[in-house]
């Protein structure tokens, strides 16, 4: 019974429109890749086939993650009318629509991305009336270069290799970043790195260190790549620069020191013992 119904809604539309245009159809990007912190714009886009007549309202709807989720973005606006897109394309919102929806435009301004908009999404519009409605699926890639979050030591519970304190360095990145050890003079047992997945987008991983141990901790992927020395450079210059100035200032105490005492043994006059005093005297007596 269905069929038939179906089938005479067809013929009556090849009767009114000249054409077999019963077919709605919605074009969406498969893959939107985007840096994070900028903004993304998910394309979407329909034609119908009653856009010539239709006058009542066209709803638009984003929908995250599964197919039946409720919609975290939705507006509409009549199709006949001239007024603004009331709810559509407010720019002080996270979302908003970049075309308008009488046009079939129905793209999704994402402002400033971060990881956790990172997903799939569903573009839908609804028109008034039964079975008027459709939805395409479309991925946002939010992209991430890889960089060194932290490198500190740590405290180390026994392990196989027995270290007591470890180098820990954390890489960020999307895709998920490689990370790889560089030590400075000392090579390096695959057993002795041990690395995890520490969150959907973070890495850590950590070797055996050593008093005066100099690593790079290196995390790479198709984006590019970021490295970090233990202990910084800038850290031992800090540290050499510091000690520098410390015993130069010592020098300087100990020679101002010497200086002073020099100077006050030249000022003072000469001391005199008692048995020449008087010797002098009696000298000078008997020239008298």
């Amino acid at each position: 019974m269905w069929q038939q119904t179906h089938s005479f809604c067809l013929i009556l539309s090849v009767i009114v429109n000249g054409s077999v245009s019963f077919v709605w159809n919605m074009s969406v990007s498969p893959v939107v890749f985007v840096p994070r912190g900028e903004d993304a714009v998910l394309g979407c886009s329909f034609t119908h086939p009653y856009q010539q007549h239709y006058s009542g309202k066209i709803a638009v709807k984003w929908l995250a993650r599964e197919a039946r989720a409720p919609p975290f973005f939705s507006c509409s606006v009549n199709n006949d009318s001239m007024e603004g897109r009331v709810g559509c394309s407010d720019s002080e919102l996270k979302y908003s629509l970049e075309g308008d929806p009488r046009r079939g435009e129905l793209s999704l301004l994402f402002r400033k991305v971060h990881l956790g908009d990172n997903g799939t999404y569903f573009c839908r519009v609804e028109l008034e009336g039964a079975w008027q409605n459709i939805q395409k699926k479309t991925q946002l890639y939010v992209t991430v270069k890889p960089h060194i979050l932290s490198l500190s030591v740590i405290e180390a519970s026994s392990g196989p290799d027995g270290a007591p304190r470890r180098l820990q360095c954390e890489a960020e990145g999307h895709p998920l970043p490689t990370v790889t050890w560089l030590p400075a003079s000392t090579s390096l047992m695959g057993e002795q790195v041990q690395t995890s997945q520490a969150g959907p987008y973070r890495l850590a991983s950590s070797v055996p260190y050593l008093q005066d141990d100099v690593f790079t901790c290196r995390a790479e992927s198709r984006l590019g790549a970021a490295e970090q020395t233990f202990p910084d450079h800038n850290t031992l210059k800090i540290t050499l620069t510091v000690g520098g100035l410390i015993v130069l200032l010592l020098l300087l105490s100990i020679g101002f020191f010497c200086y002073m005492r020099n100077r006050a043994r030249v000022d003072s006059p000469p001391v005199y013992g008692n048995a020449d005093v008087v010797e002098n005297h009696r000298l000078q007596d008997s020239d008298v």
